[in-house]
C-alpha cells in the first residue's frame, strides 16, 4: 500500500511536468525568471481544502501560506510570545513589501480540526503541546461563542467560531504596519472567506452587513435561493 501511495505522487509529478513544462510555451519558462502573484492567500494545512484546487490556480498565480485553522496572529516583535518564531508574520511581510501583493484572503472552511481542537481541547501524546499554544490566538472568538451560543449544539458552535477565526484574523492583519498603510491608501484589500464543504459553496465576509453572505451557491440553488435561506 505505501509503495502504491508514493507511485500515486511520482505519477502525479509526471502529469505536471507534462502540463506545465510541455509544449512551445511552457509555463515554467516564464516563473524561472521570478514570481508576480497579485493574491497572497491563507488558508488551513487541511489536507481536504488545498487553496489551488479549489480555485483552480495555476503556479504563480497565488502566493499561499498555510496553517493549522488558517490563523492570522497579531504583529508582534517578540520572538518569546506564544513561543513561535513569526513565520506566519514574515511570510505577510514578503508578500506585501516583496511581492506587492493587490490582495490578501483569509479563507477558513467547515469540519476545521483546529477549530474543533480549540473548542473541544486537544490531547497532546507529550510534553509538548503546539496545537494549544497556537489555537490560543483564536481564544477571544473561542469564549464570544461560548456566552452568545451556550445553548446551541457542538456543530454550531464550531462553525461560529470557524467565521469568527476569519474575521479575528482579518483584523490581526491590519495590526501590521506595512497592511494597514497599503490599506489605507486603496494599495490593498482584504477578503474573508468560508468554504462551505458539505455544500460545495463559498461564503465572503461583509463589512456593511458583519456577515458571510455567499459568493458561489451549492449546485442546483440560486444566489437569490440562497440569500433567502439565510435572511
Amino acid at each position: 500500500m505505501e509503495v502504491k501511495n508514493i507511485q500515486q505522487f511520482v505519477e502525479g509529478f509526471q502529469r505536471f511536468q507534462q502540463k506545465y513544462f510541455a509544449g512551445e510555451q511552457p509555463l515554467y519558462d516564464k516563473l524561472s525568471n521570478g514570481q508576480n502573484p497579485s493574491t497572497l492567500l491563507i488558508g488551513c494545512c487541511d489536507s481536504r481544502v488545498d487553496p489551488a484546487l479549489l480555485l483552480d490556480c495555476d503556479p504563480g498565480d497565488i502566493f499561499v501560506i498555510r496553517n493549522v485553522a488558517n490563523l492570522v496572529p497579531p504583529c508582534s516583535d517578540s520572538d518569546s510570545e506564544s513561543g513561535h518564531l513569526h513565520g506566519v508574520s514574515a511570510a505577510i511581510q514578503f508578500a506585501v513589501e516583496a511581492l506587492n501583493v493587490e490582495r490578501i484572503i483569509v479563507m477558513g472552511h467547515e469540519k476545521c480540526g483546529g477549530i474543533r481542537a480549540l473548542m473541544q481541547g486537544y490531547t497532546s501524546s507529550g510534553p509538548l503541546d503546539f496545537v494549544e499554544r497556537w489555537m490560543r490566538i483564536v481564544e477571544p472568538v473561542k469564549q464570544q461563542v461560548l456566552y452568545q451560543l451556550a445553548s446551541c449544539s457542538v456543530e454550531t458552535q464550531n462553525h461560529a467560531c470557524e467565521l469568527g477565526a476569519i474575521i479575528m484574523s482579518l483584523n490581526n492583519l491590519r495590526s501590521f504596519p506595512w497592511v494597514a498603510e497599503r490599506e489605507r491608501a486603496g494599495k490593498l484589500a482584504l477578503h474573508g472567506w468560508y468554504f462551505d464543504m458539505t455544500n460545495g459553496a463559498l461564503l465572503a465576509y461583509s463589512d456593511r452587513t458583519d456577515t458571510f453572505l455567499p459568493m458561489v451557491c451549492p449546485l442546483g440553488i440560486s444566489h437569490s435561493e440562497r440569500l433567502a435561506k439565510l435572511v
